[in-house]
Protein backbone atom coordinates (compact mmCIF):
# COMPACT_ATOMS: atom_id res chain seq x y z
CA UNK A 1 0.00 0.00 0.00
CA UNK A 2 2.82 2.36 -0.82
CA UNK A 3 2.00 5.93 -1.73
CA UNK A 4 -1.29 5.98 0.14
CA UNK A 5 -2.76 9.28 1.24
CA UNK A 6 -5.54 9.47 3.76
CA UNK A 7 -8.72 11.50 3.74
CA UNK A 8 -10.62 11.86 6.97
CA UNK A 9 -14.33 11.19 6.61
CA UNK A 10 -16.39 14.32 6.91
CA UNK A 11 -13.39 16.60 7.35
CA UNK A 12 -11.67 16.56 3.97
CA UNK A 13 -8.38 16.03 5.78
CA UNK A 14 -5.37 14.42 4.18
CA UNK A 15 -2.65 12.64 6.12
CA UNK A 16 0.59 11.09 4.95
CA UNK A 17 2.95 8.48 6.31
CA UNK A 18 6.30 9.79 7.33
CA UNK A 19 8.75 7.49 5.59
CA UNK A 20 10.81 9.37 3.05
CA UNK A 21 11.29 7.82 -0.41
CA UNK A 22 14.12 8.01 -2.87
CA UNK A 23 13.95 7.80 -6.65
CA UNK A 24 13.56 4.23 -7.90
CA UNK A 25 16.75 2.70 -9.22
CA UNK A 26 15.21 0.97 -12.23
CA UNK A 27 15.68 3.95 -14.53
CA UNK A 28 12.00 4.76 -14.81
CA UNK A 29 12.44 8.17 -13.27
CA UNK A 30 9.21 7.73 -11.30
CA UNK A 31 9.16 8.69 -7.63
CA UNK A 32 6.96 7.13 -4.96
CA UNK A 33 6.03 10.19 -2.91
CA UNK A 34 5.71 8.44 0.44
CA UNK A 35 7.12 4.94 0.08
CA UNK A 36 4.82 3.66 2.81
CA UNK A 37 1.22 3.58 3.80
CA UNK A 38 0.04 6.34 6.09
CA UNK A 39 -1.79 5.47 9.23
CA UNK A 40 -4.12 8.35 9.91
CA UNK A 41 -7.47 9.50 8.68
CA UNK A 42 -10.83 9.71 10.44
CA UNK A 43 -10.67 11.00 14.01
CA UNK A 44 -13.30 9.91 16.47
CA UNK A 45 -13.41 13.26 18.22
CA UNK A 46 -16.26 14.44 16.01
CA UNK A 47 -15.91 16.55 12.88
CA UNK A 48 -12.32 17.56 12.29
CA UNK A 49 -9.62 16.26 14.64
CA UNK A 50 -8.42 18.64 17.34
CA UNK A 51 -6.12 21.22 15.81
CA UNK A 52 -6.55 19.73 12.32
CA UNK A 53 -6.06 21.84 9.21
CA UNK A 54 -9.14 22.91 7.25
CA UNK A 55 -10.80 20.83 4.56
CA UNK A 56 -9.58 20.90 0.97
CA UNK A 57 -5.91 20.20 1.65
CA UNK A 58 -3.65 18.42 -0.80
CA UNK A 59 -1.71 15.16 -0.23
CA UNK A 60 1.82 16.47 0.17
CA UNK A 61 3.96 16.77 3.31
CA UNK A 62 3.87 20.15 5.04
CA UNK A 63 6.93 22.30 5.64
CA UNK A 64 5.25 23.92 8.64
CA UNK A 65 4.14 27.50 8.88
CA UNK A 66 2.08 30.00 10.84
CA UNK A 67 -0.36 28.50 13.26
CA UNK A 68 -4.13 28.81 13.01
CA UNK A 69 -6.92 28.12 15.41
CA UNK A 70 -9.22 25.16 14.79
CA UNK A 71 -12.22 23.83 16.72
CA UNK A 72 -11.17 21.93 19.82
CA UNK A 73 -7.59 23.17 20.08
CA UNK A 74 -5.44 26.22 19.62
CA UNK A 75 -2.25 26.31 17.58
CA UNK A 76 0.94 27.07 19.46
CA UNK A 77 1.97 29.47 16.69
CA UNK A 78 4.89 29.16 14.31
CA UNK A 79 6.16 25.59 14.00
CA UNK A 80 9.88 24.99 13.87
CA UNK A 81 12.53 22.31 13.79
CA UNK A 82 15.97 22.30 15.37
CA UNK A 83 19.02 20.08 15.25
CA UNK A 84 18.44 17.39 17.87
CA UNK A 85 20.59 17.72 20.95
CA UNK A 86 22.90 14.91 22.03
CA UNK A 87 20.43 14.01 24.77
CA UNK A 88 17.50 13.92 22.34
CA UNK A 89 19.49 11.77 19.90
CA UNK A 90 20.32 9.12 22.50
CA UNK A 91 18.93 5.79 21.34
CA UNK A 92 17.42 7.21 18.15
CA UNK A 93 18.57 5.70 14.85
CA UNK A 94 18.09 6.31 11.14
CA UNK A 95 16.62 3.47 9.08
CA UNK A 96 17.15 2.98 5.34
CA UNK A 97 15.19 0.22 3.60
CA UNK A 98 16.16 -1.13 0.18
CA UNK A 99 13.07 -2.17 -1.78
CA UNK A 100 14.96 -4.47 -4.10
CA UNK A 101 12.04 -5.81 -6.12
CA UNK A 102 10.66 -2.30 -6.60
CA UNK A 103 13.95 -0.67 -7.54
CA UNK A 104 13.57 1.93 -4.79
CA UNK A 105 14.53 2.82 -1.24
CA UNK A 106 12.86 4.52 1.72
CA UNK A 107 14.10 6.17 4.90
CA UNK A 108 12.67 6.46 8.36
CA UNK A 109 13.63 6.40 12.02
CA UNK A 110 13.81 3.89 14.87
CA UNK A 111 14.47 3.61 18.61
CA UNK A 112 17.03 1.34 20.29
CA UNK A 113 15.36 -0.71 23.01
CA UNK A 114 18.27 -2.90 24.13
CA UNK A 115 22.04 -2.48 24.20
CA UNK A 116 22.44 -5.51 21.92
CA UNK A 117 20.46 -3.90 19.12
CA UNK A 118 16.72 -4.46 19.27
CA UNK A 119 15.16 -1.51 17.44
CA UNK A 120 11.53 -0.39 17.36
CA UNK A 121 10.14 1.28 14.23
CA UNK A 122 6.97 1.54 12.16
CA UNK A 123 6.03 -1.39 9.96
CA UNK A 124 5.56 0.96 7.02
CA UNK A 125 9.20 2.08 7.30
CA UNK A 126 10.38 -1.44 6.38
CA UNK A 127 7.41 -2.68 4.35
CA UNK A 128 8.62 -4.21 1.09
CA UNK A 129 12.24 -4.12 2.23
CA UNK A 130 14.71 -6.69 0.97
CA UNK A 131 17.53 -5.17 3.01
CA UNK A 132 17.64 -2.77 5.96
CA UNK A 133 20.49 -0.65 7.31
CA UNK A 134 20.39 1.30 10.56
CA UNK A 135 22.71 4.17 11.50
CA UNK A 136 23.10 5.27 15.12
CA UNK A 137 22.63 9.02 15.35
CA UNK A 138 25.18 9.68 18.10
CA UNK A 139 28.03 7.59 16.68
CA UNK A 140 27.39 7.43 12.94
CA UNK A 141 27.99 3.68 12.94
CA UNK A 142 25.86 1.69 10.49
CA UNK A 143 24.54 -1.82 11.10
CA UNK A 144 22.81 -4.38 8.93
CA UNK A 145 19.40 -5.13 10.39
CA UNK A 146 17.05 -8.09 10.16
CA UNK A 147 13.32 -7.98 10.78
CA UNK A 148 12.48 -9.97 13.91
CA UNK A 149 8.77 -9.52 13.36
CA UNK A 150 6.00 -7.01 12.78
CA UNK A 151 2.32 -6.25 13.10
CA UNK A 152 1.10 -4.37 10.04
CA UNK A 153 -2.26 -3.58 11.65
CA UNK A 154 -0.53 -1.88 14.58
CA UNK A 155 2.15 -0.37 12.31
CA UNK A 156 4.90 -1.74 14.55
CA UNK A 157 8.08 -3.59 13.58
CA UNK A 158 11.00 -4.92 15.58
CA UNK A 159 14.51 -5.06 14.09
CA UNK A 160 17.72 -6.73 15.26
CA UNK A 161 21.03 -5.07 14.49
CA UNK A 162 23.79 -7.51 13.55
CA UNK A 163 26.76 -7.74 15.93
CA UNK A 164 25.57 -4.80 18.04
CA UNK A 165 26.82 -4.39 21.62
CA UNK A 166 26.92 -1.59 24.14
CA UNK A 167 24.37 0.62 22.40
CA UNK A 168 22.73 3.51 24.18
CA UNK A 169 18.97 3.03 24.46
CA UNK A 170 16.06 5.44 24.54
CA UNK A 171 14.55 6.22 27.93
CA UNK A 172 10.97 4.97 28.09
CA UNK A 173 8.25 6.84 29.92
CA UNK A 174 7.90 5.59 33.49
CA UNK A 175 4.86 7.56 34.60
CA UNK A 176 1.47 8.03 33.01
CA UNK A 177 2.23 9.30 29.53
CA UNK A 178 0.97 12.67 28.35
CA UNK A 179 -2.26 14.67 28.33
CA UNK A 180 -3.55 17.50 26.17
CA UNK A 181 -1.46 20.61 26.60
CA UNK A 182 1.78 18.81 27.47
CA UNK A 183 4.92 19.84 25.61
CA UNK A 184 6.50 17.14 23.45
CA UNK A 185 9.32 16.84 20.91
CA UNK A 186 9.42 14.56 17.88
CA UNK A 187 12.93 13.39 16.98
CA UNK A 188 13.48 11.84 13.59
CA UNK A 189 15.39 11.45 10.33
CA UNK A 190 13.56 14.38 8.75
CA UNK A 191 13.19 14.02 4.96
CA UNK A 192 15.55 11.04 5.12
CA UNK A 193 18.48 13.45 5.10
CA UNK A 194 20.61 11.37 7.46
CA UNK A 195 20.53 13.84 10.34
CA UNK A 196 18.33 13.76 13.42
CA UNK A 197 16.05 16.76 13.79
CA UNK A 198 13.88 17.81 16.73
CA UNK A 199 10.38 19.21 16.17
CA UNK A 200 8.94 20.72 19.38
CA UNK A 201 5.17 20.75 19.78
CA UNK A 202 2.14 20.30 21.99
CA UNK A 203 -0.18 17.38 22.67
CA UNK A 204 -3.67 18.08 21.33
CA UNK A 205 -5.42 14.87 22.41
CA UNK A 206 -4.81 11.24 23.35
CA UNK A 207 -6.66 8.03 22.63
CA UNK A 208 -7.42 9.04 19.05
CA UNK A 209 -8.60 6.58 16.37
CA UNK A 210 -7.74 7.09 12.72
CA UNK A 211 -8.75 5.20 9.58
CA UNK A 212 -6.60 5.38 6.46
CA UNK A 213 -7.64 4.32 2.97
CA UNK A 214 -5.87 4.12 -0.36
CA UNK A 215 -9.10 3.52 -2.27
CA UNK A 216 -8.77 -0.25 -2.24
CA UNK A 217 -8.06 -1.03 1.41
CA UNK A 218 -8.27 0.68 4.77
CA UNK A 219 -6.29 0.57 7.98
CA UNK A 220 -7.36 1.76 11.41
CA UNK A 221 -5.13 2.65 14.35
CA UNK A 222 -6.46 3.28 17.84
CA UNK A 223 -5.05 4.89 20.97
CA UNK A 224 -2.96 7.45 19.10
CA UNK A 225 -1.38 10.55 20.57
CA UNK A 226 -2.38 13.59 18.49
CA UNK A 227 0.09 16.45 18.62
CA UNK A 228 1.04 19.60 16.78
CA UNK A 229 4.65 19.69 15.53
CA UNK A 230 6.49 20.16 12.26
CA UNK A 231 7.06 16.48 11.49
CA UNK A 232 7.85 15.47 7.91
CA UNK A 233 8.53 12.33 5.84
CA UNK A 234 11.40 10.38 7.34
CA UNK A 235 10.20 10.96 10.92
CA UNK A 236 8.18 7.72 10.98
CA UNK A 237 9.33 5.38 13.73
CA UNK A 238 10.98 8.22 15.62
CA UNK A 239 10.73 9.12 19.28
CA UNK A 240 8.03 11.37 20.65
CA UNK A 241 9.59 12.70 23.84
CA UNK A 242 7.87 14.31 26.79
CA UNK A 243 9.27 17.25 28.77
CA UNK A 244 11.48 14.84 30.73
CA UNK A 245 13.02 13.42 27.57
CA UNK A 246 11.22 10.09 27.95
CA UNK A 247 9.60 8.29 25.02
CA UNK A 248 5.80 8.49 25.14
CA UNK A 249 5.07 7.56 21.53
CA UNK A 250 6.35 6.59 18.10
CA UNK A 251 5.72 9.18 15.38
CA UNK A 252 3.65 7.58 12.65
CA UNK A 253 1.64 9.97 10.46
CA UNK A 254 0.77 13.63 9.92
CA UNK A 255 -1.70 15.90 8.17
CA UNK A 256 -0.58 17.45 4.91
CA UNK A 257 -1.46 20.53 2.93
CA UNK A 258 -2.85 22.79 5.65
CA UNK A 259 -1.35 25.78 7.42
CA UNK A 260 0.29 23.77 10.17
CA UNK A 261 1.02 20.11 10.89
CA UNK A 262 -1.03 17.86 13.12
CA UNK A 263 0.80 14.58 13.73
CA UNK A 264 -0.02 11.21 15.28
CA UNK A 265 2.06 8.77 17.30
CA UNK A 266 1.49 5.21 18.40
CA UNK A 267 1.40 5.21 22.20
CA UNK A 268 4.64 3.63 23.42
CA UNK A 269 2.70 1.32 25.75
CA UNK A 270 0.82 -0.12 22.76
CA UNK A 271 3.98 -0.42 20.67
CA UNK A 272 5.82 -2.28 23.44
CA UNK A 273 2.90 -4.69 23.86
CA UNK A 274 3.42 -5.73 20.22
CA UNK A 275 7.17 -6.01 20.84
CA UNK A 276 6.51 -8.44 23.68
CA UNK A 277 4.45 -10.67 21.37
CA UNK A 278 7.19 -10.60 18.73
CA UNK A 279 9.95 -11.42 21.23
CA UNK A 280 7.86 -14.34 22.53
CA UNK A 281 7.46 -15.69 18.99
CA UNK A 282 3.69 -15.30 19.29
CA UNK A 283 2.38 -15.01 15.74
CA UNK A 284 -1.26 -14.57 16.70
CA UNK A 285 -3.37 -11.44 16.40
CA UNK A 286 -1.68 -10.07 13.30
CA UNK A 287 1.93 -10.57 14.41
CA UNK A 288 4.30 -12.02 11.80
CA UNK A 289 7.60 -13.51 12.93
CA UNK A 290 10.67 -13.17 10.73
CA UNK A 291 10.88 -12.78 6.98
CA UNK A 292 8.68 -14.74 4.59
CA UNK A 293 9.80 -17.38 2.14
CA UNK A 294 9.84 -16.14 -1.45
CA UNK A 295 9.38 -18.05 -4.72
CA UNK A 296 9.36 -14.99 -6.96
CA UNK A 297 6.21 -15.37 -9.04
CA UNK A 298 3.39 -12.98 -9.83
CA UNK A 299 0.08 -14.77 -10.04
CA UNK A 300 -2.63 -13.95 -12.55
CA UNK A 301 -6.03 -15.63 -12.18
CA UNK A 302 -6.88 -19.27 -11.58
CA UNK A 303 -7.35 -21.16 -14.79
CA UNK A 304 -6.64 -24.31 -16.74
CA UNK A 305 -3.96 -25.57 -19.08
CA UNK A 306 -5.30 -28.70 -20.70
CA UNK A 307 -6.89 -30.67 -17.88
CA UNK A 308 -4.75 -29.13 -15.17
CA UNK A 309 -6.10 -26.56 -12.71
CA UNK A 310 -3.68 -24.45 -10.70
CA UNK A 311 -2.20 -20.99 -10.22
CA UNK A 312 -1.57 -19.25 -13.52
CA UNK A 313 1.51 -17.06 -13.46
CA UNK A 314 1.29 -13.49 -14.70
CA UNK A 315 5.03 -13.02 -14.43
CA UNK A 316 8.27 -14.11 -12.79
CA UNK A 317 10.66 -11.80 -10.93
CA UNK A 318 14.18 -11.86 -12.39
CA UNK A 319 16.88 -13.40 -10.23
CA UNK A 320 14.48 -15.29 -7.97
CA UNK A 321 14.17 -19.06 -7.35
CA UNK A 322 11.26 -19.22 -9.80
CA UNK A 323 13.28 -17.62 -12.57
CA UNK A 324 16.23 -19.89 -11.89
CA UNK A 325 13.93 -22.93 -12.09
CA UNK A 326 12.66 -21.90 -15.52
CA UNK A 327 9.14 -20.80 -14.61
CA UNK A 328 7.65 -18.15 -16.89
CA UNK A 329 4.53 -16.07 -17.38
CA UNK A 330 1.68 -18.26 -18.63
CA UNK A 331 2.84 -21.36 -16.77
CA UNK A 332 0.43 -22.96 -14.29
CA UNK A 333 1.79 -24.16 -10.95
CA UNK A 334 -0.06 -27.32 -9.88
CA UNK A 335 1.75 -28.45 -6.72
CA UNK A 336 4.40 -27.46 -4.18
CA UNK A 337 6.27 -30.27 -2.43
CA UNK A 338 3.57 -32.74 -3.44
CA UNK A 339 0.66 -30.62 -2.16
CA UNK A 340 -1.81 -29.77 -4.94
CA UNK A 341 -2.29 -26.09 -5.77
CA UNK A 342 -5.61 -25.13 -7.33
CA UNK A 343 -5.55 -21.32 -7.10
CA UNK A 344 -3.29 -18.31 -6.54
CA UNK A 345 -4.36 -18.21 -2.88
CA UNK A 346 -3.37 -21.84 -2.41
CA UNK A 347 0.01 -21.19 -4.01
CA UNK A 348 0.59 -18.25 -1.67
CA UNK A 349 -0.41 -20.31 1.35
CA UNK A 350 1.85 -23.17 0.26
CA UNK A 351 4.91 -20.94 -0.05
CA UNK A 352 4.07 -19.13 3.19
CA UNK A 353 4.14 -22.42 5.08
CA UNK A 354 7.91 -22.68 4.52
CA UNK A 355 10.92 -20.69 5.67
CA UNK A 356 13.63 -19.03 3.58
CA UNK A 357 16.23 -21.66 2.70
CA UNK A 358 13.75 -24.55 2.53
CA UNK A 359 14.04 -26.72 -0.58
CA UNK A 360 10.77 -27.66 -2.26
CA UNK A 361 9.73 -29.35 -5.48
CA UNK A 362 7.51 -27.23 -7.73
CA UNK A 363 5.37 -28.91 -10.39
CA UNK A 364 3.90 -26.87 -13.23
CA UNK A 365 2.39 -27.04 -16.71
CA UNK A 366 4.34 -25.18 -19.37
CA UNK A 367 2.17 -22.43 -20.79
CA UNK A 368 3.71 -22.76 -24.25
CA UNK A 369 4.03 -26.53 -24.78
CA UNK A 370 1.52 -27.93 -22.29
CA UNK A 371 4.20 -30.26 -20.97
CA UNK A 372 4.41 -31.02 -17.26
CA UNK A 373 7.66 -29.86 -15.69
CA UNK A 374 9.19 -29.89 -12.23
CA UNK A 375 12.19 -28.46 -10.45
CA UNK A 376 13.70 -28.36 -6.97
CA UNK A 377 13.97 -24.77 -5.75
CA UNK A 378 15.46 -23.22 -2.63
CA UNK A 379 13.10 -20.55 -1.37
CA UNK A 380 14.65 -17.12 -0.89
CA UNK A 381 14.05 -14.54 1.83
CA UNK A 382 11.19 -12.38 0.68
CA UNK A 383 10.50 -8.68 1.14
CA UNK A 384 8.83 -7.59 4.37
CA UNK A 385 5.07 -8.05 4.01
Amino acid sequence: MHGRHDTAAGGGLTHAALAAASTPTDGTGQVDSTAAQPTAGDATTGGSPSGAPPAGVVPVPLPGGPGTTAPGAASTGTQETLAATAEQQTGVVMVVSTLGYEGAASAGTGMVLTSDGLVLTNHHVVEGATAVEVTVGTTGRTYTASVVGYDADADVALLQLAHATGLDTVTLDDDDGVVAGDEVTAVGNADGAGELVAAPGTVLATGQSMTASDGTSAQRLDGLVEFEADVVPGDSGGALLDAEGEVVGMTTAASTGGTYVVAYAVDIVDALAVVQHIEAGDDTGGVVIGSPAFLGVQVAVGGQVGSETGAVLGGVVAGTPAAQAGLAAGDTVTSVRGVPVASPDELGAAVASYRPGDEVEVLWVDGTTGATRSAMVTLAQGPVG
